[in-house]
């Protein structure tokens, strides 16, 4: 059997479109996203408070623009020894990442 984890990390760093507490992030995202991943914390993604995750995977893989999330819905892809993999920009559809996703999962 071959694992796959989804993270989801809130962030209001972008035009304040993640203003609820945790508890109302949760019930958006499971109730009407039907997210069935873990939904963390709200958290910073950029400048000197950005949570440790996101300091390693912005180091890792830089953006086109420069290593800073410019928007929600920005996705990383980690391995299983941690490697960040590739880095998709917000508005990738996660089905565009699915052959990604598999290629990875083959290779384990």
């Amino acid at each position: 059997m071959q694992r796959f984890e989804i993270l989801a990390f809130p962030c209001n760093q972008f035009a304040g479109q993640e203003p609820g507490n945790n508890e109302a992030i949760q019930e958006v995202a499971c109730t009407m996203f039907k997210a069935e991943f873990p939904i963390f914390d709200k958290i910073e993604v950029n400048g000197k408070n950005a949570a440790p995750i996101y300091k390693f995977l912005k180091s890792q893989k830089g953006g086109i623009f420069g290593d800073g999330i410019k928007w929600n819905f920005t996705k990383f892809l980690v391995n299983k020894e941690g490697k960040v993999v590739e880095r998709y920009a917000p508005t990738t559809s996660p089905l565009k990442i699915e052959k990604d996703i598999q290629n990875l999962l083959e290779s384990s």
